[in-house]
């Protein structure tokens, strides 16, 4: 069963400081695994010169990485993972650049370092919360189908896609505790004359 959960409406920057070693934190939304590596390498290319640039992202439901980038094994990328995930966020991805400072801080001041500066940026983020929902197809014929977009278009749902063939076809993203009624609606708008197939799981702001 689908789960809610936050994301990001905007990237946001935010500075920390550990044993005089500065840690830049920046998060951004991403939906998908090519937006989070995207992310990452715009941030490697804004600060070329830091000691290190670790990374973490998290895509849906199965994709969690998180990476070191040359500070000792799990002390950077893992606590940053854990730190969006601890948070309830997804399709989220963090950078954390840090500036060593010339002192040591070992192992357990590294993983609250990263993981403190992920937790303190997300704190100054605005949260999207996403809501389980459905792809729900409307179907109709050609002579309908001009005012049932425009009844559509002005409704809450989101129209994800228009197909035109022998018939025109509206994907449209329908919170879950929502279909029983859209499809109501639909079949009052069309006189019944519309087709509804109830499709894919998804997540719409909520």
């Amino acid at each position: 069963m689908p789960a809610p959960y936050l994301t990001l409406a905007a990237p946001v920057e935010h500075e920390t400081e550990a044993k005089r070693s500065r840690f830049i934190c920046a998060v951004a939304p991403a939906r998908s695994v090519e937006e989070a590596l995207a992310f990452i390498g715009e941030r490697r290319r804004e600060h070329p010169s830091a000691s290190h640039n670790c990374t973490a992202y998290v895509i849906g439901t199965r994709v969690q990485k998180g990476d070191d980038d040359g500070e000792p094994g799990g002390t950077a990328g893992t606590p940053m993972v854990q730190a969006l995930v601890g948070r309830g966020f997804s399709d989220v991805v963090a950078v954390v650049t840090r500036y060593f400072g010339g002192t040591l801080l070992g192992a357990g001041g590294l993983v609250r370092a990263y993981g403190s500066a992920v937790t303190e940026t997300l704190d100054r983020a605005e949260p999207v919360r996403m809501v389980p929902a459905k792809l729900v197809r409307v179907a109709v014929a050609h002579d309908q189908a001009g005012r049932v977009e425009n009844d559509l278009r002005a409704s809450r749902h989101a129209v994800r896609d228009v197909t035109y063939a022998g018939e025109v076809s509206f994907a449209v993203a329908v919170g879950d505790d929502e279909v029983a009624a859209f499809t109501d609606w639909v079949a009052t708008l069309t006189a019944g004359r519309a087709r509804v197939d109830v499709g894919e799981d998804l997540h719409v702001p909520g």
